[in-house]
């Protein structure tokens, strides 16, 4: 399905006129954000979102890129939250099984920290909690015979074998706005919300365009602040209101470094102070190590990974393989900020990861503030926000997005190894690594990118590794990428893989188009 006008890309033209009244104006392009503009869309309601960056470039880009449950937060007796996680993690994988794949994860044991009892007890709610159906469930591990083993130190006797699911955070974020567009949704990016106020029983929002500095106020019966990190700078650009609820924003930083291990497996640690790290393979022949927990009191726009963070991260891989890694070994790194509901608990690791809503509609027209929640939750948070609007929208539809595929995911039977296999039949001069590049981050939308491509000449300029200008170009028209940053490192991760100069060649390539364009 061609996306309208609306998902191309207007780079730095006008926003557009002031249309009539819509139903929700969505304040935020993360993941809750578009998931909820996706699910009001499809329900009928007239939409409009605005992000003051680019799609995801926030927290929801910035995540450990896993679909889980959180192992982790049974000890803090989230059940409810786990639960949910886990029903949604198989929900998730059935939906875009093109960006969300299976994951074993093989979590050594540590006789210093948490006693092998207690790890059964956790495993054992963690296969059964969810109604597990396509996952495989728990194993023990011999390490001195088992493959998964050979990269662990000798000391290290036993592990647990358990399942989750990856997932291409930034790219959840883009299939879920394109979704909601296509259902009718306007998404404007790079365009923030200035000031909001209740008049005449609607919201009047002001919008400004980041680049060209145009204004534009547009009415609205319902205004949703999904903008995470920001949602309390929102709030006090809200005339006459206040809330009593607040964020806690605590920073979770990652390293990339060349993975280390033979396998497909990934790996879970504790470390000496009771936290757990995860060390998942990333982009074939890279490790992705995090994350930290960790207060964070600045701007939520300047969050960047501190030395002491590298140090933690480094010193937990090395307490358990026997590849040593140093700051060397480090090619990439990044740090976001969750926007965790302030519960008051007093260890950032213990504040729950659970989403609470805020809806006031006592002076007219409602808002609805999101504070905190998860990436494998967001399906069901916006399903939740919906439920709770509804009164306030007679007729509404019901809920839906539970059952439907995310754009590229109409793979048959979710079996993406059957699917890469029939791309590589029909486009037989695809290198493999092409090919599966174009099927995990399109799904079977790739064939809208190839066109009638017939050689990889046709796919214009070659820039390095597999991206080809013909890609670029889908990125730009179809998926709102206005920089180098949004498709090489958001819609993308090319930039992992460009060396300097032909990072430099894209820019100037991308700089050039822009130019034209505007």
């Amino acid at each position: 399905m061609t996306p309208p006008p609306t998902a191309t890309n207007t780079l730095e033209k006008d926003i557009g006129s002031e249309p009539g009244i819509v139903d929700l104006c969505v304040i935020g392009g993360g993941v809750n954000g578009t998931g909820i503009a996706r699910d009001a869309a499809g329900r009928g309601l007239s939409v409009v979102l605005c992000e003051k960056d680019d799609l995801g470039q926030g927290t929801s880009s910035r995540s450990g890129k896993l679909v889980h449950g959180g192992l982790r937060y049974l000890e803090y007796y989230e059940f409810r939250l786990v639960r949910e996680a886990l029903i949604e993690r198989e929900v998730l994988l059935e939906s875009a099984p093109h960006i969300i794949w299976p994951l074993r994860f093989v979590l050594p044991h540590s006789p210093q920290d948490r006693p092998a009892w207690l790890i059964r007890i956790g495993l054992f709610l963690y296969d059964h909690l969810g109604g597990r159906k396509r996952l495989p469930g728990t194993r023990t591990l011999d390490l001195r015979s088992a493959p998964e083993g050979a990269a662990i130190q000798e000391n290290y006797r036993k592990a647990f074998e358990f399942s989750d699911c990856w997932v291409d955070d930034a790219r959840l974020v883009v299939l879920n706005a394109l979704d909601a567009c296509e259902r009718g949704a306007e998404i404007h990016t790079r365009t923030a919300c200035i000031s909001a106020r209740r008049e005449d029983g609607f919201w009047r929002v002001e919008l400004r365009h980041g680049r060209t500095g145009q204004t534009r106020t547009i009415a609205a019966k319902t205004l949703v602040n999904a903008a995470g990190p920001w949602v309390q700078e929102v709030l006090s650009k809200v005339t006459g209101f206040n809330s009593s609820r607040a964020v806690r924003l605590v920073k979770g930083s990652h390293l990339v470094v060349p993975k280390f291990w033979d396998g497909p497996q990934a790996y879970l640690v504790q470390n000496s102070d009771k936290r757990v790290i995860f060390i998942n393979p990333y982009e074939n022949d890279l490790c992705l190590i995090g994350t930290t927990d960790t207060p964070y009191s600045g701007k939520a726009d300047d969050v960047t990974v501190d030395d002491k963070e590298v140090d933690y991260l480094l010193s937990a891989v090395n307490r358990y393989f026997r590849k040593q890694l140093s700051v060397e070994d480090v090619i990439h790194r990044f740090s976001g900020v969750r926007p965790l509901y302030d519960d008051a608990a007093e260890n950032p690791s213990a504040v729950t990861r659970d989403y609470v809503f805020d809806l006031d509609a006592s002076k007219g027209a409602p808002l609805l503030s999101i504070f905190g929640g998860k990436i494998t939750t967001y399906r069901k948070l916006a399903e939740h926000a919906l439920q709770k609007l509804q009164p306030y929208f007679p007729g509404l539809g019901p809920d839906w997005t539970a059952s439907s595929v995310l754009p590229g995911g109409g793979i048959e039977n979710a079996d993406y190894s059957a699917f890469h296999a029939a791309v590589k039949q029909r486009y037989s001069w695809l290198p493999d690594s092409l090919a599966d590049h174009y099927g995990r981050l399109y799904g079977t939308r790739l064939h809208d990118l190839l066109g009638q491509s017939n050689s990889l000449s046709e796919l214009g300029i070659h820039f390095g590794g597999d991206f080809y200008e013909a890609e670029a170009r889908y990125l730009m028209d179809r998926e709102w990428a206005m920089t180098t940053e949004d498709i090489l490192e958001r819609r993308t991760k090319h930039g992992l893989h460009l060396s300097k100069e032909q990072r430099q060649s894209f820019e100037a390539w991308c700089s050039g188009v822009i130019a034209k364009a505007v």
